[in-house]
């Protein structure tokens, strides 16, 4: 490996192969996901709900879709199956009336902790001898990529 800057055709030919690892780690991910699903009886969708007010506080609706690329509507309905099962609730947003904002009950915030704690012990199994810094490097990576793709997005 070298620390040298590639040209933009070897760039983007490494990048296809970082978006081809990419799809089976995801799938194989997913799966596991969804048999913690059927331990936890929380889905992707509330899960990441769940997960992210854990991190980051209460917030809006709005800013939960926006964190995770989702529409609004589908974020929407996560939160309202989340609030169904009492993991969330709504309170008042002092910034703005009119939206609301979400967050964890202590069923939420346990819920959530189990289902972190179940993944935590899965993930201990994989990565063997990988380094911080390769870590580091590869979730450098992973959001320059994310951003760029943003903007590409955006560009139309």
């Amino acid at each position: 490996m070298s620390d040298v800057p590639l040209p933009p055709d070897a760039r983007a030919a490494r990048l296809a192969e970082v978006y081809v690892a990419l799809g089976p780690v995801y799938r194989r991910v997913a799966r596991i996901v969804e048999q913690d699903e059927q331990v936890s009886g929380l889905s992707v969708g509330v899960r990441n709900v769940l997960d992210q007010l854990r991190r980051d506080g209460r917030r809006t609706v709005p800013q939960l879709a926006r964190t995770q690329d989702l529409s609004r509507q589908y974020t929407q309905r996560m939160v309202d199956r989340a609030r169904a099962d009492g993991l969330v609730e709504l309170v008042d947003n002092p910034a703005h009336r009119r939206s609301r904002l979400v967050r964890l009950t202590p069923a939420g915030d346990a819920a959530i902790a189990a289902v972190l704690a179940r993944e935590r012990s899965r993930l201990e199994r994989v990565g063997g001898d990988l380094t911080a810094a390769e870590l580091a490097g590869t979730l450098r990576v992973l959001h320059h990529m994310d951003q760029a793709l943003l903007a590409l997005e955006e560009e139309g």
